[in-house]
């Protein structure tokens, strides 16, 4: 079939319908067929149209003046060559279900394509959930890496059940050592039972920061000379992050889960419900305004997938959380 290429827009004649009725490429548009850049030039390398003074070469190169569009191109190519039907969407793509095809199906997926050193901001993925969630769609993200070989990832928000960690010890008294506040308690104490602070000795407990915080908030620690917004001065020297993980820790307390410190995970907390004696989340806190690579997203979901854990980024507006989960998934 003979396309056009006219005033940037590609083009088939009322032949070119078939293609639309059978495969799902292109939209009809008026008698003709409207091709985007990445359907005519995977039907150009398959030999299934031709357009005079181009080759596959010469129309990747003059298409590829914009960036983004062979990361586009590979992966319609790559979600084409899985049996699905892709077309332009108000993402970069939507994808029917397998089998199906506009005017007969619906479409299931909505794909956002990113490099792998592309920055995530979680205000814009926020609104891409929001988006495929009221056109009842699931949102993906497709990574092409720098090998163009591809990862998908399903992104949504997730609502953090209810615990049954017990949440109210006995009010107790600290002592200040500098950033560090110890209590003096023997073990087995209701702190303990109630999942707060580690074990200095047999003698003393040593509280992290957002436990010191959400203990002082609640009334259920008194140290001399030292109330919330004190402690809050002295933590924000040594930790610029504790604001966002106070709001965090706070918000997991209140749904009655265990916070713990997943330093060793390259994370803010992970997270038990009381239920099972490993936990089961792996929580980064970060103000919604924040960016992140993707490079960065992409080492966290391997980790926590490797220790059997879910990934979860709670973006932080204020005191308004919204928890995000990222998890790989096969096409």
């Amino acid at each position: 079939m003979k396309a056009e290429f006219t005033d940037g827009k590609i083009t088939l004649g009322p032949e070119g319908k078939s293609l639309y009725t059978n495969s799902g490429y292109g939209r009809p548009a008026g008698k003709r067929l409207a091709l985007s850049g990445e359907e005519a030039l995977y039907l150009l390398g398959r030999d299934k149209i031709e357009l005079d003074g181009y080759d596959f070469d010469t129309l990747a190169s003059e298409l590829s003046a914009d960036p983004k569009f062979m990361r586009r191109f590979l992966l319609y190519r790559d979600i084409r060559e899985r049996g699905y039907v892709i077309q332009a969407g108000p993402h970069d793509f939507r994808v029917f279900r397998r089998g199906e095809k506009p005017g007969t199906g619906r479409s299931q997926f909505m794909i956002r394509v990113l490099a792998e050193r592309d920055l995530v901001g979680f205000n814009e993925v926020l609104d891409d959930i929001a988006s495929a969630k009221n056109m009842r769609k699931q949102f993906l993200v497709g990574v092409v890496d720098d090998e163009d070989e591809i990862t998908y990832y399903e992104v949504k928000s997730n609502d953090i059940p209810e615990g049954v960690a017990e949440n109210s010890p006995e009010t107790v008294t600290g002592i200040l050592y500098g950033r560090s506040v110890v209590i003096k308690t023997p073990p087995e104490s209701s702190l303990e039972k109630a999942w707060f602070g580690t074990r200095l000795d047999k003698d003393r407990l040593l509280l992290s920061p957002p436990e010191v915080l959400y203990l002082l908030e609640r009334e259920l620690l008194k140290i001399r000379d030292t109330d919330i917004s004190s402690f809050s001065e002295i933590a924000a020297e040594e930790d610029h992050e504790i604001e966002s993980k106070y709001v965090v820790y706070k918000d997991l307390r209140e749904k009655r889960q265990i916070a713990r410190t997943a330093y060793k995970f390259g994370h803010h907390f992970r997270v038990y419900s009381g239920e099972k004696k490993h936990s089961e989340l792996l929580v980064h806190a970060l103000p919604s305004e924040e960016f992140m690579p993707m490079s960065v997203i992409s080492r966290s979901v391997r980790l926590a997938h490797s220790v059997r854990k879910k990934m979860l980024f709670a973006s932080v507006d204020k005191n308004n959380i919204e928890y995000i989960e990222f998890a790989r998934i096969k096409m």
